[in-house]
């Protein structure tokens, strides 16, 4: 015969180090998410507080970027949205939530 049989194993052969076994295997797992976690997750959320603080502090004269892409000084401000002038004498009004980036005149660019 060219092929040999195969036997099954007994269950629960291993005895009492099968609960630390199966500790030992999950915690690659528990390691990449705390990885993950520290990594991805806290620097996304710390840059989600900072837009939000940013959006509810806008202020008229502030420059703005929409999601659109749309970049343009703010004029009015209202509770939920904001009217930003794209060009002289053209404004539009913009939902505040879709703000992704809000710059104070005040700032001085980098190296310019």
């Amino acid at each position: 015969m060219i092929i040999s049989p195969a036997y099954a194993q007994v269950a629960g052969a291993t005895g009492e180090s099968s609960g630390f076994a199966s500790i030992i295997s999950l915690a690659p797992l528990f390691l990449i998410f705390i990885v993950f976690y520290f990594l991805m997750i806290r620097p996304q959320q710390r840059r989600m507080k900072l837009l939000q603080q940013s959006v509810e502090a806008v202020k008229k004269n502030d420059t703005v970027v929409t999601a659109g892409g749309i970049v343009g000084k703010v004029t009015k401000v209202e509770d939920g949205f904001v009217e930003v002038e794209i060009a002289a004498n053209t404004r539009v009004r913009v939902v505040k939530s879709t703000l992704t980036e809000v710059t104070s005149p005040n700032s001085k660019p980098a190296n310019d």
